[in-house]
């Protein structure tokens, strides 16, 4: 079935400047730079230099562009390793955790921290482990926020006569769509249609066109079905864009993994686990099934004893033998919660005397080390992960514009203020100030107005 407020979702030509089939990819290259630290009282462990996480923090519809087929200049092919020494900006082995930032101690929702065990790695317990991020229960982190004098009527009414007669007034409409939540803007949409009889989506296809035309609809497309249309369109057709699918199914939430699967079936008529079946294979397609169960733990209570059992799992199923037992790290990165993964790091840190992304780094290769690694960064850090991949998706000749829109897009309402933040940290230079550089004319207007300056 289709959601309602939409047409059926094959109606609708590919949006232009998408990068062909297989060829994405803004993982950076190995050696770039060093990580910057920030101040706070993460327990010291040995190892990697991954930044601290900043505090950090529905879906009708479809009747988008069928995802596939997609004109646009080539992004550089694969996905090389994170920068760094062994792949990822790895120190020598040694005491200390290597550089990485100290995020503000405190103890976990859902009581104090556990009881450490006496013999804790190191001879002393950790300081307590930090607590969920803000948004969690601050509220949304990000750039866009819903309006409070919201009229959708009044809002339809502005993008109708932006679009109306000769030319088209995009600053009007990058005014309106900026500038309101996505919920929001599913209520433009349906209040336009209910107005004036007319589908909103096909009168901005018709007044836009380029990178602008695809930020815009990407903006209307509810967010569980952009995050679907995203996984369709990376598998339709010859070639895979792995890059694409790590972004999204190690990064999400449960519930929202949840919503992305049952939206592909509804509105693709098709089951999201026998596509990635059909695209991937061995111990990445593994990660990528372990992935589209949603069944992470996410008890942000931290069980030290259980952090150190698993690190000790890991070094015993990698660097502790030859070869390596792939299914025990697939079991530990795909079912542990994010705070009990970041406490597990640090145990086995101390373990091994080297950090746990160097070790998935000479374990691993290919896909299934860069799916693993982004789940330990997210487990660390998850907005100076997306800041990482939008400095990549602009550095160095051409842009690839379809990482730039999806990552923008999608974190604008979840964390893209700590992004942001991540951003000047590790790069010197503001989000804005290299989007500006880099985009022109009134797409760059519209990201500007989403990033906010």
């Amino acid at each position: 079935m289709s959601y309602p407020g939409y047409p059926p979702s094959d109606g609708y030509p590919a949006f232009p400047g998408y990068p062909p089939t297989g060829q994405e990819s803004v993982y950076p290259p190995a050696g770039q730079y060093t990580y910057p630290a920030v101040p706070g009282g993460y327990p010291p462990a040995g190892g990697g230099i991954y930044p601290a996480a900043p505090p950090s923090a529905g879906f009708p519809g479809a009747g988008y562009p069928a995802p596939g087929g997609y004109p646009g200049a080539p992004q550089a092919g694969g996905m090389p390793p994170y920068p760094g020494g062994a792949g990822f900006g790895v120190p020598p082995a040694g005491p200390g955790f290597g550089g990485y930032p100290q995020p503000p101690a405190q103890n976990y929702a859902g009581g104090g921290p556990a009881q450490i065990p006496v013999g804790f790695p190191g001879g002393q317990a950790p300081s307590p482990m930090p607590g969920p991020p803000a948004a969690m229960v601050q509220g949304t982190q990000g750039t866009i926020r819903a309006a409070a004098d919201f009229d959708a009527g009044r809002d339809a009414e502005i993008l109708r006569k932006a679009m109306k007669g000769f030319g088209t007034d995009e600053q009007a409409i990058i005014d309106v769509v900026a500038n309101r939540s996505n919920d929001q803007r599913q209520k433009i949409k349906a209040a336009f249609k209910t107005m004036y009889g007319k589908d909103l989506i096909k009168d901005l296809k018709s007044e836009l066109s380029g990178n602008v035309e695809e930020l815009i609809l990407a903006l209307f497309m509810p967010s569980t079905y952009y995050d679907a249309w995203s996984l369709r369109h990376a598998m339709k057709g010859a070639g895979t864009q792995e890059s694409v699918l790590i972004e999204i199914l190690c990064t999400r939430t449960n519930q929202e993994i949840r919503e992305i699967v049952n939206c592909y079936k509804s509105e693709f008529g098709r089951d999201i686990e026998q596509d990635i079946r059909a695209d991937t294979s061995g111990h990445f397609e593994r990660l990528l099934i372990s992935m589209c169960q949603g069944n992470r733990d996410e008890n942000q209570t931290v069980d030290y004893q259980k952090a150190q059992e698993d690190a000790q799992r890991l070094y015993q199923a990698g660097e502790g033998r030859l070869g390596t037992d792939e299914s025990c790290f697939n079991m530990v990165l795909a079912s542990r919660s994010f705070p009990q993964l970041k406490a597990t790091v640090e145990a086995y840190s101390r373990i091994a005397n080297r950090d746990l992304l160097s070790s998935i780094d000479r374990e691993f290769s290919g896909n299934v080390e860069r799916g693993l690694k982004t789940i330990v960064q997210c487990a660390l850090n998850r907005p100076a992960f997306f800041a990482e991949r939008l400095y990549h998706s602009m550095k160095g000749a051409g842009t690839d514009d379809s990482t730039l829109i999806r990552i923008v897009v999608t974190r604008s309402e979840i964390d893209l203020v700590q992004i942001k933040q991540m951003f000047t940290q590790m790069y010197q230079k503001t989000l804005a100030t290299m989007i500006a550089s880099d985009t022109s004319g009134d797409y760059r207007r519209l990201l500007l107005a989403i990033v906010g300056q």
